[in-house]
């Protein structure tokens, strides 16, 4: 009779444990509360005198409860240290000497199909008590399940709110992209952009000045992501305000590189090309920092050469160590292609870039080609090349047509 009312005493213990952890699973209790809970409900209603619970996360399983533990005992398992041998239905656990669970009488460990989620480690207050092993690793189970479906909840919050961030800076960006190019018969403006991921670190920009001048400019900033769309949209800003200011070439140059410098103290750079173009002159001036020198086509004469003249990157140097302006002039029937370094490293199958050479020699084959007209037909020549290859970094073409 006393083991009869013993059991039914047990049976109401287990059911009230069961439904203090289940109600705090409902009310959506933090992972820290329905630890607690766990490790309270097994030591006041399951007979348990210590445990220890380690609960998978990626390749190791983290501690989450040492109650009763006189001996010192490991924060972190490594996968690798935890070997099944489901066919003897034993588990070894390596550790080293420091360590040690001799003092706990058996282990449960807690599955879901074929992945282990969690292992407790306990043992009974007395002897003489026996423990319903099958309701403890189910209880377990119960409570690991929450805490991967709280994390699992988690990362997706996490990942809904980079989403987000991420659709706000692909915004930014196209902000700073002109809404349209100029198509006439003294200008014809073409631009084919190829981001590596939603957000890229390509910027190019085209400005009217007046009747007589037009400033184009294409960037590259170190970097990826939010961040770096975060940057150039400040970059863009400061750029436009200098333009607008009537400050000499030279300065422009300085501030922008002062600005980087106190946006990024160093730790990014940004590869820049301005041009200024004057119709009434036909002149050209232009700065090139570090960037991929654009060609410039010479129409009448039938060559191009590479627009190099200018500094170092931005952002790198408190003080630019040198600036060159460059200047072209007697400029009437010119074509510039400027481009990022996306295009001259699209890779084929045989991991072999597309390439400077490549690029100059279809540019030379091209001399007297409307913009349009040669993105269509480059494009589909570097589609042939790269054979569908995914882009290592983002491609810009930039094509300016002077007449």
């Amino acid at each position: 009779m006393i083991d009869e009312t013993y059991k039914y005493e047990r049976k109401g213990l287990e059911l009230k444990a069961l439904l203090e952890i289940t109600q705090a699973i409902n009310e959506n209790q933090s992972e820290t509360v329905l630890v607690n809970i766990f490790k309270f409900t097994c030591l006041v209603h399951l007979d348990i005198k210590s445990l220890i619970l380690y609960v998978s996360k990626d390749d190791i399983f983290e501690r989450k409860i040492s109650h009763g533990v006189k001996g010192k005992v490991p924060l972190t398992l490594n996968a690798d240290q935890v070997i099944d041998e489901k066919e003897s239905g034993q588990l070894q656990i390596q550790l080293n000497d420091e360590y040690t669970f001799d003092e706990l009488e058996t282990y449960l460990p807690v599955y879901h199909k074929d992945k282990m989620l969690a292992i407790l480690f306990l043992k009974r207050k007395s002897s003489d008590t026996e423990l319903d092993l099958d309701f403890t690793q189910a209880l377990t189970n119960i409570l690991v399940v929450a805490l991967e479906n709280k994390r699992f909840a988690r990362k997706q919050l996490q990942q809904e709110v980079l989403n987000r961030e991420v659709a706000i800076a692909s915004q930014v960006q196209q902000m700073l992209f002109p809404a349209t190019l100029p198509e006439t018969d003294e200008l014809k403006a073409k631009v084919t952009y190829y981001p590596h991921s939603m957000v890229g670190g390509d910027y190019y920009d085209l400005i009217r000045k007046s009747d007589d001048v037009v400033y184009f400019c294409i960037a590259d900033v170190s970097g990826k992501g939010i961040a770096a769309a975060l940057l150039m949209s400040n970059f863009q800003a400061a750029l436009r305000t200098l333009l607008r200011s009537d400050a000499d070439f030279g300065v422009i140059i300085h501030q922008l590189n002062y600005t980087l410098i106190e946006n990024t103290k160093g730790e990014r750079f940004i590869t820049f090309f301005l041009g200024e173009y004057n119709f009434r002159t036909k002149s050209l001036r232009f700065v090139n920092a570090g960037h991929n020198p654009p060609v410039l086509c010479w129409e009448k004469s039938k060559k191009t050469e590479l627009l190099e003249a200018g500094t170092t990157v931005l952002g790198a140097f408190e003080e630019l160590p040198f600036l060159e302006i460059g200047e072209r002039r007697s400029l009437d029937n010119f074509t510039i292609h400027l481009y990022t370094d996306g295009l001259t490293e699209a890779m084929n199958p045989q991991e072999e870039e597309y390439g400077e050479d490549r690029f100059i020699g279809y540019v030379n084959s091209h001399m007297e080609t409307n913009p349009a007209d040669f993105h269509e037909s480059f494009f589909g020549k570097m589609k042939a090349f790269t054979q569908e290859v995914p882009l290592r970094d983002d491609l810009t073409l930039l094509s300016l047509r002077f007449r």
